[in-house]
């Protein structure tokens, strides 16, 4: 059971942490929660961690490597979550696991509680306190633990807008660099954040022609002043859109607002403004998607068409490459993983007002602005269906 004492003075000398770090569930997910190296830094400072036997399979990493960093090892995900205080995962708890949360416990990781009613419904329901990678914030602004997988799916986007292009794969059959006497492909952007800068280099190196679209103006002076020639950037607004989706091969949506769901962008009527073959990635479909035609898709079945648009919207796209992503996911979380374990969750998020940013949920409490907000809309337009029907 998770320690009653972590919050007094003396804990540093009667309380260790329990951390679990369970298997991914989510089809298609092979990353990990921590990495040997994590487990070693924990264990150093006395704490206990608990590793789902196969849980780092898939990154490259053995229950040999973390039984030598010092962790211990559980056959089944009710097992670490049961023993845990705090668990540390990927991504978010999906159906199966909702029961296994339980009160006093903290879970850290990614949450995008904008994009589910039923999950936001599960954690308030447990009693739990749940930290979210993805508000995570520090003094400039920036978002240092959604950043990595930012940075990761902005550049698989192009990877793979690129090979469902392919007219195999139902795209235009337009290669994004050109050839020699051949114009390049065309790729646009929605946001210039991370996930959209890095994008915009990737699609950049392949010698495509790229806009860059925002309304933040020093951001779009930024990406203009570190960019090649050929990528342009453009004030974003409904109008310029509109051009824009008639010229562009590849559309990749990357728009994020902290803690809330994504806005639309582009509309299903839109679609018939874009050219056959035309294919749309949209990064922001853990937040429920920038194009209102998104839905989640899987690695295993990755796309779809409507209007003749292809629509590549895996939901964990990072998931991928997991020996790379785990890597880069890890070296950020594991400073503030440890402040959670060395001081318990209320004091760490009291002294760091980073880590405070990232808690949406505290004992069962919705205490994240944008999520409380969404969540009471989302209720609203539920009671309001329901009423619908029964009235009939």
């Amino acid at each position: 059971m998770p320690c009653k004492e972590r919050e007094c003075a003396c804990f540093d000398v009667l309380c260790r942490m329990t951390i679990g770090v369970p298997t991914e569930i989510k089809p298609s997910e092979s990353r990990v929660g921590m990495t040997p190296a994590g487990v070693f830094e924990l264990t150093l400072r006395g704490h206990s961690v608990i590793v789902q036997s196969g849980a780092g399979g898939g990154s490259g990493f053995s229950d040999a490597d973390y039984l030598k960093a010092g962790a211990a090892t559980r056959m089944t995900i009710e097992e670490v979550y049961a023993e845990a205080d705090m668990i540390v995962k990927v991504k978010e708890p999906i159906p199966p696991e909702y029961p296994l949360v339980r009160k006093g416990q903290v879970v850290f990781t990614y949450f995008h509680f904008a994009s589910s009613v039923a999950l936001t419904e599960a954690m308030v329901t447990s009693g739990a306190t749940c930290i979210a990678y993805e508000t995570v914030e520090t003094e400039d602004g920036s978002l240092p633990l959604l950043t990595p997988m930012s940075e990761v799916a902005g550049r698989m986007a192009i990877q793979q807008g690129a090979k469902y292009l392919e007219k195999p794969k139902k795209g235009r059959g337009v290669l994004l660099g050109g050839v020699p006497g051949v114009p390049p492909g065309r790729v646009l952007v929605l946001g210039a954040g991370v996930a959209g800068t890095q994008a915009a280099k990737m699609a950049a190196g392949l010698g495509a022609h790229v806009t860059v679209m925002d309304i933040n103006m020093p951001r779009l002076r930024q990406v203009n002043d570190i960019m090649p020639h050929h990528v342009v950037t453009e004030y974003s607004n409904a109008y310029n859109i509109r051009q824009a989706i008639k010229t562009h091969d590849l559309i990749v949506g990357a728009v994020l607002l902290k803690g809330g769901k994504a806005p639309h962008l582009i509309t299903r009527e839109m679609l018939s403004d874009m050219r056959p073959g035309t294919v749309i990635v949209d990064i922001a479909v853990d937040q429920g998607g920038c194009i209102e035609t998104t839905r989640p898709t899987t690695h295993d079945d990755p796309v779809y068409i409507v209007d003749d648009v292809v629509h590549y919207c895996v939901a964990n796209m990072p998931g991928a490459v997991p020996c790379t992503s785990t890597l880069a996911l890890t070296n950020v979380t594991l400073p503030y993983v440890l402040q959670l374990a060395e001081k318990g969750s209320n004091k760490a998020c009291a002294e760091n007002p980073a880590l405070a940013e990232g808690l949406n949920i505290q004992d069962g409490r919705i205490v994240y602005d944008a999520v409380e907000a969404w969540f009471t809309k989302a209720r609203l337009r539920a009671y309001l269906s329901t009423s619908r029907i029964l009235l009939g």
